[in-house]
């Protein structure tokens, strides 16, 4: 299956133009669906995928000597999908109110689309299955060690204690990192209205109302760990004006090693995602004489901060208080 946006997965699922203008909404406050790619998962709960963990080796051969043969060391890896539901209700008489029920059943629609984005948001970045089974294990579980293999791929910026932050650099492919859905289901957040019903108070009390059901089923795999990099350990209170004063932390530095991590930025759609203070810094830094990484592209038709080329994407689930990764 080909690995899309989630907008263009909608496009695909038929001409009616109501799932596309859902992901529209998600988009303008989840900017991380600006480039996640999605796959239809391989199992009806999950996603198993052969990840290679080492490259065969080759040998110089002189005349009338052999070479020993070689192969490819591999392992295989199940993704889980989270499955995260709620329903709204809504008292009929108050939706009925002036005769304009479809406006009003939107505008509360629109509550739970936001709420179920920043949890979905959440979870890529900090989802641990082994604290919440329920959910799909994100980024943070997957990178939150400096002495595992993938540590390679975690940079220190030098905070320690429990107020920091991280900056994420992802190359989105189908042989790199992807969103899944489950194997014969639709991708993207699945609204249903039920029409109406009869409603139950909390004294079981029963009146008519209107029932709403959303439903996103997602999960994420990381084929080749090498295509993620994590800016570990970052205090912002050592952003500065000035990156190169002293006790400055250089960013644009850190930014430029984590680049230069990733093995080929043409195997997919890189993307830089940071919390609102460090695209803030970003952005301010546009103006400064010494800058010449920083700057306002257009992506997709939007003016976007841009470091080296590469979208840099604001994620407010990226939290402040981040322990030390160590």
């Amino acid at each position: 299956m080909p690995a899309l946006t989630l907008i263009d997965w909608a496009k695909r699922q038929g001409p009616d133009s109501k799932q596309a203008k859902i992901v529209e909404l998600l988009n303008q406050t989840n900017e991380i669906l600006d480039d996640m790619l999605f796959v239809e998962a391989n199992q009806a709960t999950g996603h198993r995928t052969t990840v290679r963990t080492g490259l065969p080796s080759a040998t110089w051969r002189m005349l009338n000597y052999g070479v020993p043969p070689s192969k490819s060391t591999t392992a295989q890896v199940t993704d889980t999908v989270g499955m995260l539901e709620t329903y709204s209700e809504v008292d009929k008489e108050l939706a009925d109110l002036n005769g304009q029920t479809a406006e009003f059943l939107l505008s509360e629609s629109l509550a739970f689309l936001e709420s179920m984005n920043q949890e979905m948001a959440e979870t890529l970045i900090y989802g641990d299955t082994t604290v919440h089974p329920q959910r799909f294990t994100g980024l943070s579980a997957r990178f939150n060690s400096l002495a595992a293999k993938n540590g390679v791929n975690i940079i220190d910026a030098g905070g320690t204690g429990s107020n920091l932050t991280s900056i994420w650099l992802v190359v989105w492919g189908e042989n790199t990192v992807h969103g899944l859905f489950p194997k014969g289901s639709k991708a993207g957040l699945q609204q249903e209205h039920k029409g109406q019903v009869t409603l139950e108070d909390e004294n079981g009390g029963k009146y008519e109302g209107y029932r709403t059901h959303f439903q996103w089923k997602n999960g994420l795999t990381v084929r080749d760990w090498r295509y993620v990099v994590r800016i570990a350990n970052i205090d912002i209170s050592k952003l500065k004006k000035d990156p190169e004063a002293a006790d400055s932390l250089d960013l644009p530095d850190l930014l430029i090693q984590a680049i230069e991590k990733i093995p080929n930025l043409a195997m997919g759609r890189p993307a830089i995602y940071c919390n609102q203070a460090i695209r803030s810094w970003m952005r301010r830094q546009i103006k400064n004489s010494k800058n010449v990484n920083i700057s306002m592209q257009e992506v997709a038709g939007k003016k976007v901060v841009s470091f080296d080329e590469i979208p840099v994407r604001r994620v407010d689930s990226i939290l402040t208080t981040e322990s030390q990764v160590k």
